[in-house]
């Protein structure tokens, strides 16, 4: 189950961030912010190895005991960030990829994930 959404502009700033569990806010955004320093060094490392490369998707940033953060990145750096929960074993990669983020908040943008 997705616990976080974040969307974060060029700049780093946040854009918009949805959480599932309010008095988790603080913890979540700690996570959301550590996310953007792997998501910086993915991005630097693509650049060099293929500037023209069209892969949005950056994978598994990190995991914790108890999240598992992916990462997303649009051609305009606007990036997603999605915190998930490690307790559901089945998840695997490739599911986490399909996901649609503009689709989930395209449906209802102000309802937690």
């Amino acid at each position: 189950m997705a616990v976080c959404i974040a969307i974060i502009g060029k700049d780093n700033a946040p854009l918009y961030i949805s959480i599932a569990n309010i008095d988790k806010e603080l913890d979540m955004q700690y996570r959301v912010h550590a996310a953007l320093d792997v998501v910086e060094e993915k991005c630097q490392f693509i650049n060099k190895a293929t500037p023209e490369s069209k892969e949005l998707y950056l994978g598994l940033l990190y995991s914790t005991e108890a999240h598992k953060i992916y990462g997303f990145i649009t051609n305009t750096k606007i990036k997603f960030i999605l915190v998930m929960d490690s307790e559901n074993v089945a998840l695997r990669e490739n599911e986490v990829r399909a996901v649609s983020i503009c689709n989930t908040l395209e449906e209802n943008p102000t309802s937690p994930p």
